[in-house]
Parts: structure tokens; sequence; C-alpha cells
């Protein structure tokens, strides 16, 4: 059983931790090259596209994307795509796609005159699934190595931990109140139990061996 419990603690754990990473909000800092916008037919992967644009229709099977394209200091592509998150989830109330579309391809650069840019967005970028990042923000930075602290994430992970010692407390003082003296009831009436039953035993033998000791008086009296 302990294997089961680690296991199943360790496959929570990595659930957890993937919920968050694709959640949480992350800043790519990046070198914007162009912004398309293509006509995408969902498929099985359609839980890791957000819904169309608020004020739309909700009810095709497909619909255009705007898509930001852009580089990495390493030189590796990373595309991006640019879909409203309305009312939904992840909760970012994301009204303002086209205006971000503009602002993207406003810092399209070249790689002689780059213009480098922190993209911040959520989710990832998967070809075997055909699954992009969601962009929600962009801003123009000094350059390639500069160093942003994660604000918003740490925000929310210290405010999850807070929450998650406060349930703790909670546990522990409703297991002290309710379940220890529960368990302490059962295990005294379980005692109580098994006292009876001791009982019950040596009584039980007490009484077989009056018995066996009259059989054997019985069978050692010589007849007259």
């Amino acid at each position: 059983m302990r294997y089961v419990k680690w296991t199943v603690l360790t496959l929570l754990g990595l659930f957890v931790f993937g919920f968050l990473h694709y959640t949480l909000p992350q800043r790519d800092i990046v070198r914007i090259v162009n912004t398309d916008v293509r006509r995408i037919d969902f498929g099985e992967n359609s839980i890791f596209w957000a819904s169309p644009d608020v004020g739309t229709d909700t009810t095709s099977a497909n619909r255009d994307v705007r898509f930001i394209e852009a580089i990495r200091p390493n030189g590796k592509p990373i595309v991006y795509r640019n879909e409203d998150t309305g009312w939904g989830w992840p909760p970012y109330f994301k009204l303002d796609s086209s205006n971000l579309q503009a602002e993207a391809r406003d810092m399209v650069s070249t790689s002689e005159n780059p213009k480098w840019v922190a993209l911040k967005h959520y989710g990832w970028r998967s070809e075997f699934l055909t699954i992009y990042p969601n962009a929600v923000g962009v801003k123009q930075v000094a350059g390639p190595d500069v160093r942003l602290i994660p604000w918003t994430s740490l925000f929310v992970l210290i405010l999850l931990a807070l929450a998650l010692v406060f349930l703790w407390r909670l546990w522990a003082q409703f297991r002290e109140r309710t379940i220890d003296p529960l368990l302490e009831d059962v295990e005294e009436t379980w005692d109580a139990v098994d006292d009876r039953a001791d009982a019950a035993r040596d009584r039980a033998k007490g009484w077989w061996g009056r018995m066996r000791d009259r059989l054997s008086g019985a069978k050692k009296t010589p007849r007259q």
C-alpha cells in the first residue's frame, strides 16, 4: 500500500505541476518576424484552443486564428496563437486580440536591425499535437539578455501555498476534534469486545476442562 500511496501522490503532484505550468503566465524574449491569420479546422486537440472572439459565431467547426511568428535569441523559431480568452478559463479576461495583433505587427524586425520584445503567454508549443501558446501581451525590452521577474506567477503561487497551509490547518483541527475521538471510541469499543471474547473463551475452556476432568474421573472409577 505504501507504493500505491506514493504513486498516487506523485501522479497528483505531476498533474498539479502541469496544470500550473500550462495556466500561469510566462514571458519569452523574442524577435517578432511575422504576423498571420490562418483558417483552422479543430479536431482532437480542440481543448488546447481558446474560444472564438467575443461576439462572433461559436458554433462553427473552423475559424480564422491570428498567429505571431517569432525567433528566440538562440535562433530557434516559436509560433504563438493570438486568441481571446473571454470570460472563460484561464481567467485572463483577454478581449483585445485584434489590438495585440496590431502591436505585434508594429514590432516586426529583421536580424540586421532586431527589436527584442517580451511576449507574455500561457500554454505549450507542441509540434506533435499541433498546439501553440496563446499570447496575452507584448512589450519592447532593451535586449535579448534582459531578466524579467515573474511577479504574477510568484503572487499566485504564494496565494496557493497560503491556501494549502490554511486547508491543512483546518484538516488538522477537524481530525483532532472529530476523527481522533471517534477512532479512540472505536478502539475502546473494539478492546471491550475483545476482552469479552477473551473472557467467554476462558469460561468455555474452564467448562470444557471441568467436563473433561469429570469424564476422566468416571472412566477411572472401578465397577462394583
